[in-house]
């Protein structure tokens, strides 16, 4: 995740005294140092803080009876990921793959975390963060990418199976995939662009939550008779915290992967997450208020995030108004996309699957269509690179998943029972309510 239009430079007085004076440079590169890291830390809590919205954003679009179920859920995620990424995620991610060779796959850089024998703060990523942050940085990317998954399946897959899943899913698949881009892999090495994840962690937790939606099948009472039956969420403002937390904490998620505190670099790249993220708001509220002749505040939450999963892959190599256009395409895909889905009877309860599937890919395909002469050029972006990528991701991600599902289908099994899902799964799965004394009781 380079930053590609950067503004951070020295004075060539500066330099001259630097070169006068070592200790002067010293004091200088550990200023610079204290700086970026700080920011860089600033931005992995920020990134924390979208686990929070996931959570009020989910809970908020089910239903009640569900609601422990969801929040233990993406509670477990962040605990499994950060683990996961610790005893192995981060050295398959960044197994040490050398720039420019056009051959790396797969590497593995050992089991556990710690620094290289030659370690030295001041130089390890241009001495702008240490190791340290390095990991916690990225270790909240891939917590992320299972939360994506949490929200498609909810309201009737077993927390066991959710759980073993997220753990191979994050520990293994993930990080492998992250190092053909962010670890220097083949497709680094072709010019493939995504900023800071809208394939990488959107589109691939997408189709894996696309490969469970198929295998789980649709809620009790989703589809009945050809017709679609809307299934309401219990608590909007919940879900309406969700998304202001998620936009919130997506100045960390973009702002971050500048991976300094360069002040053109940063500020830019929040101009343009804010841009496509306003821009999908408002795409998505006219398409909405068209088709349904009603404002539909659950699309324009969908919007915003639609808006900011497009612009992720592209956010430092495009104009500002080119941001805006693919915020506004974003809101537009997120809404015929939820359509879409009913229509193929794949039942997503939060709309995860056109907001990080569809929004990704269109996202990761945008950076061929818009990125500025001076990227295309320094950095290889070329359109028929990115849809190289799309294909290839998708094609592992889901076929990964898929199998994964399907293992545990045909084993311990994923989808709980009837009697579990019509009463809830706080009852079935954890044996108490979110809301003491509003429990349902069904009977035959």
């Amino acid at each position: 995740m380079k930053h590609f239009l950067t503004a951070a430079g020295i004075l060539s007085v500066a330099s001259f005294s630097m070169a006068q004076d070592p200790d002067l440079a010293q004091q200088i590169a550990e200023v610079n140092l204290r700086t970026n890291n700080t920011w860089m830390l600033v931005a992995t809590f920020l990134v924390f803080i979208m686990h929070l919205g996931f959570a009020t954003l989910e809970s908020g679009l089910t239903r009640s009876k569900n609601t422990i179920n969801i929040l233990f859920k993406n509670t477990a995620i962040i605990a499994i990921g950060l683990l996961t990424y610790a005893i192995c995620g981060f050295n398959l991610m960044y197994p040490g793959f050398a720039d420019g060779t056009g051959n790396e796959i797969f590497g593995f850089g050992g089991w556990g975390i710690g620094p290289p024998e030659d370690y030295n703060p001041l130089t390890y990523a241009d001495g702008n963060y240490t190791y340290w942050t390095d990991f916690l940085f990225q270790g909240m990317f891939a917590a992320t990418c299972a939360t994506i998954v949490s929200g498609a399946v909810a309201e009737r897959i077993k927390l066991s199976s959710f759980l073993i899943f997220s753990a191979v899913f994050v520990g293994f698949f993930y990080p492998w995939l992250g190092s053909w881009k962010w670890g220097l892999g083949w497709l680094h090495d072709r010019g493939f662009h995504d900023f800071a994840g809208s394939t990488l962690v959107h589109s691939v937790g997408g189709w894996a939550a696309l490969a469970g939606v198929i295998l789980l099948g649709p809620r009790i009472g989703k589809y009945v008779g050809g017709t679609v039956k809307p299934i309401m969420g219990h608590n909007v403002p919940l879900a309406a915290i969700g998304v202001f937390l998620l936009w919130f904490g997506w100045y960390g998620f973009n702002g971050g992967s500048v991976l300094s505190a360069d002040a053109e670099g940063v500020s830019f790249v929040f101009v343009t997450t804010s841009m496509a993220a306003a821009a999908g708001v408002v795409s998505a509220i006219a398409l909405s208020w068209i088709t349904s002749r009603k404002p539909d505040l659950t699309m324009a939450l969908n919007g915003s995030l639609a808006g900011l999963v497009g612009v992720t892959a592209s956010a430092d190599v495009v104009t500002v108004m080119s941001s805006i256009i693919i915020g506004l395409i974003s809101g537009v895909i997120v809404v015929f996309g939820v359509a879409l889905f009913d229509k193929l009877k794949l039942d997503d309860p939060v709309g995860a699957l056109s907001v990080h599937l569809l929004c990704g890919i269109w996202g990761t395909l945008a950076v061929g269509i818009f990125a500025v002469p001076e990227a295309r050029e320094e950095l290889g972006i070329t359109f028929m690179t990115q849809l190289l990528g799309v294909f290839a991701y998708g094609a592992v991600s889901f076929v990964s998943a898929m199998a994964i599902f399907a293992l545990l289908k045909f084993t311990i099994g994923i989808r709980v029972s009837e009697e579990e899902e019509l009463g809830g799964l706080d009852i079935g799965e954890h044996g108490m309510e979110a809301y003491n004394g509003f429990q349902i009781f069904l009977t035959q």
